[in-house]
């Protein structure tokens, strides 16, 4: 898996939310401009975002967009299959049906692309939009991956 601008973008957006949570809501220029993401494109994702229940929007003049839950909730695998969609790390592991592949029940690179992709999933499930905010820009910062 590649994460794309759309992955790298929103997790950034989603991330600003978290750290202003419980706060009030973020203008969507104001999450734009400290995050650095083109105002068009974050409209795009906060839109997907919104939809998948994970923020939601405020109207009115102190309006904007804040998480819809505490950022303990949410995983940065919650987000990620928002916006990029199921998480595949190779192509012959997607369907696991004879049709996709005729050895894909004896196939070692299916089973190896398989579990790898499990702990792939794990690792991003186990991280807390609340683990973000533990980490330090400026700094390589370790995970505490379980």
């Amino acid at each position: 898996m590649k994460l794309s601008t759309r992955g790298n973008y929103g997790l950034r957006a989603v991330y600003e939310l978290t750290r202003h949570y419980g706060q009030g809501p973020l203008t969507i220029r104001q999450i734009s401009e400290r995050q650095n993401i083109p105002l068009k494109y974050l409209e795009q994702l906060l839109h997907r975002l919104k939809k998948s229940g994970i923020i939601e929007s405020v109207r009115g003049p102190t309006g904007g967009y804040a998480l819809a839950d505490d950022p303990a909730n949410f995983s940065v695998g919650d987000i990620l299959r928002v916006l990029e969609g199921p998480l595949h790390l190779s192509g012959c592991i997607r369907s696991h049906d004879s049709d996709h592949c005729l050895r894909h029940e004896r196939c070692i690179s299916n089973i190896l692309w398989s579990e790898i992709e499990k702990k792939f999933a794990e690792v991003l499930d186990d991280i807390s939009l609340t683990d973000l905010t533990k980490l330090d820009g400026n700094q390589k910062a370790k995970l505490m991956i379980r």
